[in-house]
């Protein structure tokens, strides 16, 4: 490594040093550039095309994205007064929350109308289509997120899919866990456990209350609950 920087040094002193070597060296990157040219001008093109296009899109997504969030404010209003059919799917004249998902999908407007929507569908006991969209809904807000998957377990076990939808409250509880909602979605996830009569892991559910969340509103019944899933439990042994 040493050597090498020596090297490049030394190199660098004649060039200063020497005005002939600097215009032989001048000449080899002329007759380079000459020689190259097409391939140059290909590569310079292919770049500036890559950073348009990056520039037209983004701009694209913030003018989508800005459209988005201007549908949604009547359909949010709608939905905030518990008008859910108008909220869903329009007025006549502004979009519902189903036509903002899909006609803008991949914004962050378009993506938040599933949320709303997928709340409104389980008002309505629309709960299959409820938690396609709730599924489709993604944030990087802990707490968000883990409201969704609660939803998820809610349209679920209105479906009788009471093991899948004790997994997605387990999700819910675990997902930045913390003392304030966890506690809520391991009592949806026991009792949803004990529908699907598995009381060992609704007993473990109640317990993971009761030990780690010891100040939480939940702890008393969660004890309830544990001696009953325990109960259970023996008995089906």
């Amino acid at each position: 490594m040493a050597k090498e920087t020596v090297k490049k040094h030394s190199e660098f002193e004649e060039l200063v040093e020497n005005p002939d070597a600097l215009a032989d060296r001048l000449s080899q990157s002329e007759d380079f550039v000459k020689k190259n040219k097409t391939k140059l001008l290909g590569v310079f093109a292919a770049i500036a095309a890559v950073v348009v296009a990056g520039f037209l899109w983004y701009n694209y997504k913030s003018s989508r994205n800005e459209e988005a969030q201007n549908a949604m404010f009547q359909a949010v209003y709608y939905f905030e007064q518990d008008s859910l059919a108008k909220a869903l799917n329009g007025d006549g004249q502004y979009q519902g929350l189903l036509a903002i998902a899909d006609d803008y999908s991949g914004t962050d407007a378009g993506n938040l109308a599933n949320f709303y929507a997928g709340v409104a569908l389980l008002k309505e006991g629309k709960f299959a289509e409820a938690q396609n969209h709730l599924e489709d809904f993604k944030s990087d807000d802990y707490l968000l997120q883990a409201r969704a998957y609660s939803l998820i377990g809610d349209a679920l076990t209105e479906q009788g899919k009471n093991k899948e939808a004790a997994d997605m409250y387990m999700k819910a509880a675990n997902h930045n866990a913390n003392q304030y909602f966890s506690p809520q979605y391991l009592m949806k996830a026991g009792i949803a456990f004990e529908a699907d009569n598995n009381y060992s892991a609704a007993t473990e559910a109640y317990d993971k209350i009761i030990t780690d969340f010891v100040a939480s509103n939940e702890v008393s019944e969660a004890k309830k609950y544990k001696a009953r899933a325990e109960a259970l439990a023996g008995g089906n042994n």
